[in-house]
């Protein structure tokens, strides 16, 4: 599988995840356009990259904010000429309380985290990809959204809501050469535990290695049928 002259943006790349991602997609020879908001971490990530500089940007950029984003997009347009695939990797949990004793705040971190970053992208990036007639949109999200567990309600309100976005999306861009799918995780095990640790507990979590190789797999062209799509990546429930 070659990436070469496809151009793809990574939200939260310096993230366990997006770090596994970008270094994969770098040695297949993509040009990589970087969104994260810590400056240290993002130089960390690219100056190792196995890619030339040309073909890498890097941007600190608050995706709570429409107009920061959608500068963005442009200035990665301006760079590359076009766009073909939107990584959305920004994650994150809050839970372990009751409904009742959620604070609001909480709610509205997690909608930010994953409602709001997750609307600002797709209607910053969206257009480049469907002027192309080709592109591909991933998200990750998990089986939490469809089935909430006691204490984990807001998260899985987040994540929900992040679901119905992207399922929608799948049915607005039918015809258009654009797909967008989810991976569904449990648990993103960033430190290798299954392997090095394995129990019961951390049988279900998924690698970012695995992860990777879904994201690269959904990329290629034999995966241009599939369509609101959303793919376990945790084994049974």
């Amino acid at each position: 599988m070659t990436m070469e002259n496809r151009v793809v943006v990574i939200t939260g790349a310096t993230g366990a995840l997006g770090t596994v991602v970008t270094r994969a997609l770098a040695s297949l020879g993509a040009k990589l356009a970087l969104l994260d908001r810590d400056s240290g971490r993002l130089a960390d990530l690219t100056k190792n990259l196995s890619a030339p500089d040309e073909d890498i940007l890097a941007l600190i950029v608050d995706l709570l904010d429409p107009t920061a984003t959608t500068s963005a997009a442009k200035s990665i347009a301006a760079r590359f000429g076009h766009i073909d695939i939107l990584l959305h990797l920004v994650g994150g949990w809050v839970g372990g309380k009751t409904i009742l004793e959620t604070a609001q705040s909480d709610l509205e971190f997690m909608l930010n985290q994953h409602v709001w970053t997750s609307y600002h992208v797709t209607r910053a990036f969206l257009p480049f990809l469907v002027k192309n007639g080709w592109g591909r949109i991933i998200m990750i999200t998990s089986p939490f959204a469809s089935r909430p567990q006691a204490n984990g309600g807001t998260y899985a309100i987040g994540k929900a809501g992040q679901e119905a976005l992207m399922l929608t999306l799948s049915e607005e861009l039918k015809n258009t050469g654009v797909t967008a799918n989810l991976l569904l995780a449990k648990a993103i095990d960033a430190k290798g535990a299954k392997v090095a640790d394995p129990s019961p507990k951390n049988a279900s979590w998924t690698t970012p290695d695995e992860l990777s190789a879904a994201i690269r797999f959904l990329l290629s062209e034999e995966a241009g049928t599939i369509n609101g799509a959303k793919i376990p990546l945790y084994g049974s429930y």
